[in-house]
């Protein structure tokens, strides 16, 4: 049987940095918050180094257990580029 390589999900619902950033603030440690969230302590540290994606339902419990907001929480994405029609002016 060939050898089964990990690869990260295309798409995070969190971002990673700022779960860890927030369960530090909060002074918990990933074992203490993962308890109180009723996941592994493996499956939030993987949540934490973007290897998995949360669930939208763990990221609630997770931002309520913070006591912070769930959008500090989530994933940002790109605005899409502009996109102009012949003629019109570019920003520089």
């Amino acid at each position: 049987m060939p050898a089964r390589h990990r690869t990260r999900p295309s798409r995070l619902r969190q971002e990673p940095e700022a779960l860890t950033w927030a369960r530090e603030k909060a002074g918990l440690t990933k074992r203490a918050l993962a308890d109180s969230i009723g996941v592994s302590e493996q499956l939030l540290g993987e949540m934490e180094s973007g290897w998995r994606s949360a669930t939208p339902s763990n990221l609630l419990k997770i931002a309520e257990t913070l006591n912070c907001p769930v959008v500090v929480l989530e994933r940002k994405r790109p605005a899409p580029p502009p996109s102009y029609q012949h003629g019109e002016v570019r920003p520089c």
